[in-house]
């Protein structure tokens, strides 16, 4: 199993399966507008302007697992993004991240890196190679910009075409 056997679905109700994005790394965000680390949203909209022309897919995943900071509708969710952040990559339901009721995703995430690698806040990032196998996982605290996590992405990018 890899992360191209499992779907999402998008912020406006439209099926999102992750083979949409065969051949290209992706980085599964959980999100939530009423958190500390709300501004991360920009830092993950810089960096789908700077990689995502190069392949990388940024992903939204917002949820209100963690404190209750995702209360808002779908709707009300999209235009908080739109309007506060300008994002501009694509955003999903909002979902659950943790425990019984996780999304599929969160749930082969565990299974594949480990407990120690679920999210434990807001903000949590996954990075998904080229190949749909699950690489890396970062914590709520790491900046969309932190060498570590941008060290990663450019390590998955699709080569440049000669």
């Amino acid at each position: 199993m890899n992360a191209y056997d499992l779907a999402f679905t998008s912020i406006s109700g439209e099926p999102l399966p992750l083979s949409k994005f065969k051949g290209k790394p992706v980085l599964i965000v959980n999100t939530a507008s009423r958190c500390g680390l709300t501004p991360q949203y920009a830092g993950l909209e810089a960096l789908e302007k700077k990689y995502g022309p190069k392949g990388l897919i940024v992903l939204g995943v917002p949820s209100n697992d963690f404190g209750g900071q995702e209360p808002g509708t779908e709707a009300e969710i999209k235009t908080f993004c739109d309007t506060k952040y300008g994002v501009t990559f694509p955003m999903t339901r909002k979902e659950k991240v943790v425990g019984s009721e996780a999304h599929p995703f969160y749930k082969w995430a565990k299974e594949t890196l480990g407990e120690t690698n679920i999210p434990k806040w807001n903000f949590h990032k996954y990075l998904v190679g080229a190949d749909g196998s699950l690489v890396a996982a970062f914590g709520s605290r790491t900046e969309p910009n932190a060498p570590e996590l941008t060290s990663a992405i450019e390590a998955r990018l699709p080569s440049a075409a000669p």
